[in-house]
């Protein structure tokens, strides 16, 4: 062990030797001191020391990041509005970063809109906070589902939760409203699909009683002036209107003139289209305020029949849905769901309708569409011909006095010339044929 001690001491330095390799180290440190003082200012010093410390920081603490995804395969829930409300908010937001977008022209839009494409992000800058947006699409068993993912760093996400999406949907209000005009609903499962509504006419157009007009009108003036009455009196502030009589009397006019009148949206409820109950509450409950719901044809629906003077297993073989199911939509606690609803039931026959549907309350008001009478024809000759008197007057007043004929089909004849002699003579021709073949029905009979 003595050897190994004294052959380990040979090979280390002794302490004379090591100064002058230290002073010469010494002096080369204090030479390359000054010489980078001299060509580094300390200005360049301080930005390369903060870029330093920067770039470690981050290597330290790399932020950590969350996502909100918005998709449409919530089990049980219809459509969920965030996609579409996202999509119009985001196509404002695409910019030359975006390498290929998706262009559209489409009806109720004033502007050509743009849209991401499958595997396209977005960054957008809210109060300083970066969110980024990435469309994509997934395949399902009933087909595609597109969805976005919202990524952002997690120290923000109540802030991005309860403010910028609050943001997202109140720009979207804003730029909807911006272009926003009447429209026209059609219901196709799962959700509404909608078109301008564009139908000009206006009561003052309408070829009906000037005193059934004038009470309709009251009775809408009133209905949008009692918001706080129906509050006070427990009721949802919704009205029901029965359109009834025969094929061509006005019931479609009347409606198109009601939404114009109170600039209500249409939304049009085809009862064959509902395959059940739980539709048919779907269908309602997804309707806005300030609309009006529109079920055409409603006896076409057995449904719907007198269950008194029905055969209920012949009813029972085609209805899609259940009459108490439609009666609690429309005056049970789903009428509670929305605010300012105007609903109408138009029918051929108000005979075969069951009595519960057309109680007050369900149906309030009844206006029963009739056959053209002479001061109808005269808003007809007004509208089509611009004319406010004409010789062959008396003996079209006559016709119609004795002739059931509708509007829709004395409106067929004014349309045939521009010349009013030409048109007002089709009609005298026209009422003289039915005049005659309703005289030779009646002999056929007796």
């Amino acid at each position: 062990m003595g050897s190994s001690v004294m052959e380990y001491a040979k090979i280390i330095p002794s302490v004379s030797s090591l100064l002058p390799l230290y002073a010469s180290f010494s002096t080369s440190l204090m030479l390359l001191r000054n010489a980078y003082h001299e060509l580094v200012p300390e200005k360049l010093e301080s930005f390369l020391l903060s870029k330093f410390e920067y770039f470690f920081s981050r290597r330290k603490s790399k932020p950590s990041y969350d996502t909100f995804v918005i998709d449409d395969s919530w089990e049980g829930q219809n459509r969920n509005k965030l996609i579409d409300i996202s999509i119009f908010y985001l196509s404002n937001k695409i910019g030359h970063k975006n390498k290929i977008i998706r262009i559209g022209k489409f009806k109720g839009r004033k502007n050509v809109m743009t849209g991401l494409v499958k595997g396209e992000e977005i960054v957008d800058i809210f109060e300083g906070i970066e969110i980024t947006w990435f469309f994509n699409c997934r395949k399902e068993e009933d087909g595609s589902d597109e969805y976005f993912e919202l990524s952002f760093e997690d120290k923000y996400r109540e802030k991005v939760f309860n403010e910028y999406l609050d943001h997202v949907i109140r720009t979207y209000k804003a730029m909807n409203k911006e272009e926003k005009g009447l429209r026209f609903y059609s219901w196709e499962w799962p959700s509404w699909h909608w078109i301008e509504f564009q139908h000009a006419a206006t009561f003052d157009v309408l070829a009906m009683d000037f005193d059934l007009k004038k009470a309709i009108m009251n009775d809408l003036d009133r209905f949008l002036s009692r918001k706080d009455y129906y509050k006070r009196i427990g009721r949802p502030w919704k009205r029901g209107y029965l359109l009834y009589g025969p094929p061509g009397t006005g019931k479609s006019s009347l409606v198109a003139a009601m939404a114009n009148y109170l600039n209500y949206n249409v939304y049009e409820l085809e009862l064959a289209d509902i395959g059940s109950d739980s539709d048919l509450r779907d269908a309602m409950f997804h309707v806005g305020r300030k609309s009006i719901i529109v079920i055409e044809d409603i006896d076409c629906n057995s449904g719907v029949h007198d269950r008194s003077k029905t055969d209920d297993s012949i009813s029972d073989s085609n209805k899609n849905f259940s009459l108490s199911s439609l009666l609690n939509c429309i005056d049970g606690l789903w009428s509670s769901c929305a605010e300012e609803r105007i609903i109408i039931f138009t029918t051929n026959h108000k005979e075969v309708l069951d009595p519960a549907l057309l109680r007050p309350g369900r149906m309030d008001m009844h206006i029963q569409m009739s056959y053209c009478t002479t001061e109808g024809f005269r808003v007809l000759v007004s509208n089509y011909l611009g004319i406010k008197e004409h010789p062959l007057f008396e003996e079209i007043d006559g016709l119609i006095r004795r002739m059931d004929v509708t509007p829709a089909s004395l409106a067929e004849e004014l349309m045939k010339s521009d010349d009013a002699d030409v048109a007002l003579g089709e009609v005298v021709n026209f009422l003289k044929q039915k005049r005659t073949e309703k005289h030779k029905n009646i002999e056929e009979v007796n």
